[in-house]
């Protein structure tokens, strides 16, 4: 297996106008920043595959149907027929940004158990990709940091999304503390400006970067800047791509785009963790900018992933140079 990812798969009820008589509409669209990430890889070509877990009810039945649909290995995603799946209500504003709203407390995905975990998976994979939201409540949060550890002994690279939602969680500090838990396990991070620094305390990019590489020992760092780009920091230099232009409608998934792309890439050539450096990464984030560029021109998260073609094509007609720094 290319790409193991754990954790959230869920249902995105998206905004979609009003009904004849001027009630707010909502389409049903899979999601999950995790799962978004191991779709995309297969949409890239990669072998990915999904561990989690669903509800036993028509939204479970759907979101694994998809995954398998998209080509996502679903062995170890679990159904629990005693709990409903997660929801997340999500109103768009200007530009395609969201606001959510959650339905999550005592759902499937939370109830994941270390005892669960399919073990000849996690070792088997060359990559485990995770994130943040399954650390909000136990017995998840063993889940997935035992998953973590097996796959590390096993040889796997370690990636982690953090991911802030502030109303799943009880302060930043608690967020903060959780993920201190599963970034020290970390290799490749992914974090937004605003997730940096709320781990950090630094506003500027670069600044967090650095202290994030420095206190966990991160192999690398990226930073995503929204409609400015993205900048990476590894242990041999960092590097910037600018963004792409998009006449942006939907960012969801637009991150878990990026970061597959950046996953896609880094895979295919073969390198190292010891041999990632700015050079390298440059035009590994040149391809996720460009990726997550298509991603945002759609509806929803999962429906809105691009194929390789697509992502290649957008790689053509426009430059978006990444330059080392």
């Amino acid at each position: 297996m290319d790409i193991t990812t754990l954790g959230e798969l869920l249902i995105d009820f998206t905004e979609a106008g009003l009904s004849p008589s001027g009630m707010l509409m909502f389409e049903r669209n899979p999601g999950g920043a995790v799962a978004n990430v191991a779709a995309a890889g297969a949409r890239f070509g990669l072998k990915t595959a999904f561990i989690g877990k669903v509800g036993g009810d028509m939204h479970g039945q759907f979101l694994k149907n998809t995954l398998t649909r998209y080509g996502v290995d679903t062995r170890n995603l679990l159904t629990d027929g005693e709990s409903f799946t997660t929801l997340a209500f999500v109103a768009l504003g200007e530009g395609g940004e969201r606001e959510f709203s959650f339905y999550r407390r005592n759902l499937a995905d939370l109830r994941l158990r270390a005892d669960e975990l399919d073990a000849e998976l996690l070792s088997g994979t060359k990559m485990l990709h995770t994130g943040t939201l399954s650390l909000t409540a136990e017995p998840a949060r063993g889940a997935t940091l035992g998953a973590v550890l097996l796959a590390k002994r096993a040889g796997a690279v370690i990636s982690c999304d953090v991911n802030y939602r502030a109303s799943l969680w009880e302060s930043e500090a608690e967020f903060a503390a959780r993920s201190r838990e599963l970034l020290r396990e970390t290799d490749l991070l992914k974090v937004s400006a605003e997730e940096a620094e709320v781990l950090t305390g630094f506003s500027d990019h670069e600044r967090a970067a650095e202290s994030l590489l420095n206190e966990y020992g991160l192999y690398a760092a990226a930073v995503t800047l929204g409609e400015r780009g993205a900048y990476i920091l590894t242990r041999r230099g960092g590097a910037f791509a600018p963004a792409y232009y998009a006449d942006a409608i939907d960012t969801s998934g637009a991150g878990d785009t990026f970061w597959s792309g950046f996953l896609y890439s880094f895979l295919r050539s073969g390198l190292s963790l010891s041999e990632l450096d700015a050079d390298a990464a440059a035009p590994f984030l040149k391809f996720a900018n460009a990726a997550a560029s298509v991603c945002v021109e759609r509806r929803g998260a999962m429906p809105a992933l691009p194929a390789l073609d697509e992502v290649i094509a957008r790689l053509r007609r426009q430059t978006g140079a990444a330059r080392c720094v």
